[in-house]
């Protein structure tokens, strides 16, 4: 069994600039939760091959996928196929947390920029 503990995952920020701490990774997926501060929002990107999910467990936000915007809180899931343009916004007053599911894995490779 390969279990990995949340508290001890070392906190990284991705291009995208949020920070991230990482469950899993292998060739196949990843796993990680993703944090935002109050006011704090990612580059707008997307990822040539991998897709995403998006599970809102804490805070709430503005989430940008493919030029449609919604309001989302906790319990939200949301999927961000390749190709996507995408932005997460904390516009909250608490620390905003995401589970991300990226399958392939995550990869700053991947990731590109307007």
């Amino acid at each position: 069994m390969n279990l990995r503990s949340l508290e001890r995952a070392e906190p990284f920020t991705t291009k995208d600039g949020s920070t991230i701490r990482e469950l899993h990774h292998t060739a196949a997926q990843s796993l990680a939760e993703a944090a935002l501060e109050p006011a704090q929002a990612t580059d707008r990107h997307y990822h040539g091959r991998t897709e995403e999910i998006y599970l809102v467990t804490k805070g709430s936000g503005t989430l940008e996928v493919g030029g449609e915007t919604r309001r989302v809180r906790p319990g939200d899931a949301v999927l961000i196929p390749p190709g996507a343009w995408h932005t997460l916004e904390n516009d909250g007053t608490s620390e905003l947390t995401i589970l991300c599911i990226c399958s392939p894995p995550y990869s700053d490779e991947d990731t590109y920029f307007e």
